[in-house]
């Protein structure tokens, strides 16, 4: 079969290798769309510690059962499913307490396991030990049904950043996550959402499918005085920063309401992930910083109902299908920011 393999920073390569099997409490799928996000681009360029080469990429993954194996009774060939990215390990303290996203032990498909950008894809026996394989809802597109890995981590951040009715949020980032932020605050039940983003023309396709409120393009105006414009003063009580950047982190507590939530969802490059904070803001207005580290298996099947249900619509945020020999056109596309969503279908 044919896959995409990390071998090197700077060299993915598209190659043949046999057929993988799987082993006692393994599923395998034959994987009809994997899609792509940032991370993948950052793991072709620079790798990963928690890569050892090679390894196929890949884990935003859906596909169809074409195999189970011994003592694997609760699927069969011909199911449609979704998997997760991030693995728990089940067993740790945090897991007990219900906190499956901070696992010490977690591990990652495509990073510790062969991932999606492949024909055929073993799902390994730890990913069922924690309900991490989801039967995609009738109806539910392949395509759609990957997005629901992404969607997970959102719904995690927003979770913890506690966004609900009645709430002006903030989305600083207009990807694909972004895009998923704004659409998730709506459908918890936001009031009204800022779109924030320094590329105007990536702000503007963004702001064309998900129709924020308000899009505010940061290299026109001030972001914070904008926000605390339309806010008539008060500030956002949510503030989402789905970038990289430590410029948004910051932006995003001067911006905040008294009581507001900023959630530091995307991480900052590993050689400069220090900010400057104004910590008498923090004190005075009572604000809340949290961090928001991918997702739980049960996030995952709450996206995937989300997606299915319409609440939060996912099929035009696919703005670019390729087959599996595009990989590295998609990760450029990604790179560039000339799309929103690219899936990969073998």
């Amino acid at each position: 079969m044919k896959v995409v393999r990390f071998h090197a920073p700077g060299d993915v390569r598209l190659e043949d290798v046999p057929e993988p099997e799987p082993g006692p409490g393994d599923v395998k799928i034959r994987v009809r769309n994997c899609s792509t996000c940032g991370t993948d681009v950052k793991i072709s360029r620079f790798g990963h510690h928690h890569i050892v080469p090679p390894r196929v990429m890949g884990h935003e993954i859906a596909g169809e059962v074409v195999e189970v194996g011994a003592g694997v009774d609760s699927w069969a060939p011909g199911d449609r499913v979704q998997v997760i990215a991030a693995i728990p390990c089940g067993r740790c303290g945090e897991c007990r307490r219900g906190r499956r996203t901070v696992c010490p032990n977690q591990e990652s498909m495509g990073y510790h396991h062969d991932g999606g950008f492949a024909e055929y894809l073993v799902v390994p026996a730890k990913v069922l030990a924690v309900g991490g394989l989801h039967r995609i809802p009738d109806g539910l597109g392949y395509a759609e049904a990957s997005v629901a890995e992404p969607l997970a981590c959102a719904l995690n951040g927003q979770h913890l950043a506690r966004v609900g009715a009645g709430d002006d949020v903030v989305v600083i980032g207009s990807g694909p996550i972004g895009c998923l932020h704004v659409r998730l605050a709506r459908a918890r039940g936001a009031a009204r959402v800022v779109l924030v983003e320094l590329n105007r023309d990536r702000l503007d396709r963004a702001a064309a499918l998900v129709a924020p409120d308000a899009a505010v393009c940061a290299a026109d105006v001030d972001p914070v005085d904008a926000v605390l414009k339309f806010t008539d003063g008060r500030g956002a009580d949510v503030v989402v920063t789905a970038a990289a950047s430590g410029a948004a982190q910051e932006q995003a507590v001067q911006m905040a309401a008294r009581q507001g939530r900023i959630s530091l969802f995307g991480g900052l490059p590993k050689d400069q992930p220090m900010i400057n904070l104004d910590a008498n803001l923090v004190h005075y207005r009572e604000l809340t910083l949290v961090g928001a580290n991918g997702s739980s298996p049960d996030h995952n099947a709450e996206a995937l109902r989300l997606i299915a249900s319409g609440a939060v619509p996912v099929g035009d945020l696919i703005t670019h299908r390729l087959p599996l020999d595009g990989a590295l056109d998609a990760f450029d596309l990604v790179a560039a920011g000339e799309a929103i969503k690219v899936t990969i279908e073998p």
